[in-house]
């Protein structure tokens, strides 16, 4: 029977189709097509298709400090799969905190095992542990340590903000820390911003924060429109020439030229008792909380239509007497459903889907999953590298030098069977 040869651009049409898992599975099928799968332009364009197509997208499921982090197959939103740890045989058992994800990578923060009243303490005063991981293709990379660079004062503990995100215009995945020192009644305010580049593997000082962060959720910002995002106040302003009065803003990190800009809420937003920022169909999103009179809690949900244009805040969700949402700290919605008519929304630790036309919600019930959550978010699956200096490892074997020889001999083995054929 005579073979049928394909193209080359045929071939990276099928193969952009598929799923991490096959595609890694594929590469054992000869050097070219290893060469191929492993290439950057491969990679952006399978991870471009999955985002374009809404495909090899889930959602990540964690409780602070647990040991297992689990992911949720958006289409089918039924069964939860455990993911494994990156590292080595010290992190077996020990938890992690999501810091942010972008483009299939995790960062994650390593929780030491103690009680958690000493745990809240520990969060603001850590030297932090830190690890990029890709869990599609269980490659993990530690980042190297970066201390505060200034003492705070002993009435004003630090505070500590992250946020990761995907510059395209260098090409590069960055991790920001803003670390505050402050004091509202006395009028202080002390901070250092720290820029983690994935290509050099080192972290560099950036211009001081020019705002008193006031974010909810005290760990991670929003990357939408290749900017870092962060709800904070005007109040404690310094040498900031836009700003003359107190008030809340949304400011914004560009990640390609590290410079600060702010994003002003809708004028209707009224007293509040929260608001929350998040990504939604790849726009800015925002949730205000209230409280109203004979009305537990009140909720509306906005999302900005076109990006850095205070009037195309859009509210698509106004609720008044909604019970799964009385008892929770916040609201935090993630996704729209394919066909645009549901909101996916993590609630309390638990999830439902709003209907936006019947105004009402249904529980998602997951299989597997022991705990209610407090880290969720979405992901996709990516081959996205760990490509920076420092060492790589995936779990089973940390230093992959005779797995690297084995895997090439086995593909040369493989290709000269496949051209015998």
């Amino acid at each position: 029977m005579a073979s049928v040869i394909l193209s080359p651009d045929l071939i990276c049409e099928i193969l952009r189709r598929l799923s991490v898992k096959d595609l890694l599975r594929f590469r054992c099928v000869s050097k070219s097509w290893c060469s191929l799968i492993d290439g950057s332009d491969f990679i952006k364009l399978h991870l471009s298709h999955s985002v374009e197509t809404s495909t090899n997208l889930s959602i990540f499921l964690n409780r602070c400090r647990e040991v297992n982090i689990y992911s949720v197959n958006i289409d089918s939103l039924k069964t939860a799969q455990r993911l494994e740890f990156p590292g080595d045989e010290s992190n077996k058992g020990r938890g992690f905190v999501v810091l942010g994800s972008c483009n299939g990578l995790f960062v994650l923060l390593k929780c030491p095992n103690i009680p958690l009243p000493l745990f809240k303490m520990w969060i603001f005063k850590r030297n932090d542990e830190l690890y990029l991981w890709n869990p599609s293709t269980r490659k993990s990379h530690m980042l190297p340590a970066n201390e505060i660079g200034f003492t705070p004062q002993v009435f004003s503990p630090p505070h500590v903000w992250y946020g990761f995100g995907y510059d395209p215009i260098s090409d590069d995945y960055k991790l920001v820390r803003i670390v505050q020192s402050f004091c509202l009644i006395v009028d202080f305010l002390e901070s250092e911003v720290m820029v983690y580049s994935l290509k050099t593997n080192y972290w560099r000082r950036r211009k001081d924060f020019p705002f008193y962060v006031k974010d909810a959720r005290l760990y991670s910002a929003v990357h939408v429109n290749n900017a870092l995002h962060w709800e904070v106040s005007t109040k404690l302003v310094r040498n900031y020439e836009n700003f003359d009065a107190d008030f809340d803003v949304i400011a914004a990190f560009d990640l390609g030229t590290e410079e600060y800009y702010a994003i002003e809420y809708p004028d209707c937003l009224g007293e509040r008792l929260t608001t929350i920022t998040n990504v939604m169909g790849g726009c800015l999103c925002l949730v205000a909380t209230y409280r109203e009179v004979g009305v537990d809690v009140a909720v509306d949900i906005w999302i900005m239509k076109e990006y850095g244009v205070k009037e195309s805040w859009t509210k698509i969700i106004s609720v008044k007497t909604f019970k799964c949402f009385q008892a929770a700290p916040y609201v935090l919605p993630l996704l729209f459903s394919k066909n645009g008519d549901k909101v996916l929304l993590h609630v309390g630790g638990m999830l439902f889907f709003y209907d936006l036309r019947s105004k009402k919600a249904d529980k998602v019930n997951i299989d597997d999953v022991p705990f209610l959550c407090h880290d969720v978010g979405t992901t996709v699956e990516s081959l996205v590298p760990l490509n920076g200096n420092g060492a790589m490892f995936n779990n089973k074997n940390q230093h992959g030098g005779k797995t690297k020889r084995k895997n090439t001999e086995r593909d040369d083995i493989l290709s000269k069977r496949i051209h015998q054929v």
